[in-house]
């Protein structure tokens, strides 16, 4: 085609076509089928006026004068324009939400967002956290021995040594309804339809123990969990589990787990329990974690009930359905222990 002809085609100015064949002539195909970059002026924001943009952003409202914790960027951009010219930045005395947004976004810098990270405030975290790994370890060593035992007929026999997983679960809400539940209709609407309101009866803590070996799970639903409610567990342990085995219980450094009532009853019952303490904010070390998940994922899962007893009812019942089928849960992270 001629130029003419590109140009009808192509509906451009005759000179566009010009430019665009001269273009692809001189630097191949591809460069011609592509515009240069161009800029009509020199950028009047330089670098020390995007510097103090990234500095204001890396610095909390709070600390400038402002109520709020972290920057929004229209709030951001509204403060730059104010302080430009008192501070040497003029060139950024018009400077739109955008141009703000375009400069933090260079750095990948998004001041109105928070993540969340956890300090290691207990100097003894790596060594206590070994302790931890080196127990699951030698559940695992357990677990397989009884394993290898049972496939060859060699009957199984109840190890000298039981490791238990223990914890609380605070603040299980008991949530009632305000109107009941409309069942899924077909051809209506496929979902379970709630209204959204509803009426706070108080809350409930599940004390729990897994049991490492075979998954069973011994638990309290109480109303608090202080002193006397841990030691009602510690009891119910050692009334399931026979008496000359001793009881490794894996729990965190929570008060109530250390108490005087607790050493009190832990002294009428010598040798009988051994505790494993998780290093502090370590809570995620505790395999009992992962059922308090397993619950929240089944039986807690949008639960609506009429008081705190039927709560009480409804998870208790839920742990026996647990304990019908139980599932062994295992730590498998063991690179943790080279760290």
């Amino acid at each position: 085609m001629n130029p003419s002809e590109i140009k009808q085609a192509a509906k451009v100015s005759r000179v566009t076509v010009y430019a665009c064949l001269r273009k692809a002539l001189a630097m191949g195909l591809e460069a011609g089928r592509k515009d240069a970059f161009h800029r009509p002026k020199e950028p009047r924001i330089d670098h020390a006026d995007k510097a103090w943009v990234v500095h204001l952003a890396c610095t909390k409202p709070k600390d400038l004068g402002y109520a709020a914790e972290l920057w929004t960027r229209r709030a951001l951009a509204a403060h730059v324009r104010q302080h430009a010219a008192a501070t040497a930045h003029p060139n950024l005395a018009r400077a739109a939400k955008s141009t703000v947004q375009k400069i933090l976004a260079q750095e990948k810098l998004p001041p109105h967002k928070l993540k969340y990270y956890l300090e290691k405030r207990d100097p003894e975290f790596e060594a206590k956290m070994k302790e931890v790994l080196i127990v699951y370890q030698e559940v695992l060593v357990q677990n397989r021995a009884a394993e290898l035992a049972a496939e060859s007929g060699a009957g199984g026999v109840a190890p000298a040594v039981i490791t238990v997983s223990v914890d609380e679960k605070p603040g299980v809400q008991a949530l009632a309804h305000t109107a009941p539940d409309l069942p899924p209709v077909a051809g209506k609407h496929a979902r379970v339809a709630r209204d959204y309101e509803y009426k706070r009866c108080g809350t409930l803590s599940i004390l729990a123990a897994l049991d490492l070996h075979d998954g069973h799970v011994v638990a309290r639903v109480e109303s608090r969990h202080r002193s006397r409610e841990f030691v009602a567990l510690l009891k119910d342990l050692d009334a399931y589990y026979p008496p000359e085995a001793t009881l490794r219980v894996i729990l965190d450094n929570h008060s109530a787990h250390l108490s005087k009532e607790t050493r009190a009853y832990l002294a009428t019952r010598p040798n009988r329990f051994q505790y494993v303490h998780t290093p502090k904010h370590g809570s995620w070390l505790n395999l009992v974690e992962t059922l308090f998940g397993k619950m929240a994922r089944t039986f807690r899962r949008h639960i609506r009930v009429a008081s705190k007893a039927e709560l009480k009812e409804r998870i208790l019942l839920g742990i026996a359905e647990l304990n019908a089928a139980p599932v062994v849960h295992r730590w498998k992270k063991f690179d943790l222990l080279v760290v």
